[in-house]
């Protein structure tokens, strides 16, 4: 049931309700929702946008500080982005990352990495870039990938390996 469920998570449209705050301690949502702002106000320009990216930068810093997560502020990231549970995420500000995917606590993209859509890596993992993950592959928990992986691929193990 599971399998047939992710494969309706889409690769290409965002899902935005991923990313909404819905009580008021979701630390993941607060601290996307303060790159994403920030991104706009910075984007919109002016004295009032200056001012506003200064604020949304003060949210991140707090919910780095919270979550022990660094993701560069502007990271580009498409929409739908899940952090489950944000603690340790570490992402370089050179990485890309599709719309819809799941990052698990303790992961870290290191250098050029490109996410496609729908990918879900689990706690503890490594990709140390560059390269490039395909739409709907799925890395295992404290996998360290250093080598591309095609859409629709499970990859686990040190160094990481397809599995069938």
């Amino acid at each position: 049931m599971q399998e047939t469920k992710d494969l309706n998570v889409s690769a290409t449209e965002p899902d935005w309700s991923r990313e909404a705050v819905r009580q008021f301690w979701d630390p993941g949502q607060k601290l996307m929702r303060a790159i994403r702002r920030y991104q706009r106000a910075k984007s919109r320009g002016g004295v009032l946008g200056k001012l506003s990216a200064k604020r949304w930068a003060l949210s991140h810093l707090f919910w780095s500080t919270v979550t022990q997560s660094e993701i560069h502020l502007n990271t580009q990231i498409e929409g739908g982005l899940r952090l489950t549970h944000p603690t340790g995420i570490i992402i370089h500000p050179d990485c890309i990352i599709g719309p819809n995917c799941m990052i698990f606590h303790q992961v870290t993209l290191a250098g050029a990495v490109t996410l496609g859509g729908h990918v879900d890596i689990g706690a503890g993992a490594k990709l140390l870039g560059p390269l490039k993950v395909g739409d709907h592959a799925r890395i295992g928990a404290n996998a360290v990938v250093t080598r591309d992986v095609e859409a629709g691929q499970t990859v686990v193990g040190i160094p990481a390996r397809p599995i069938s």
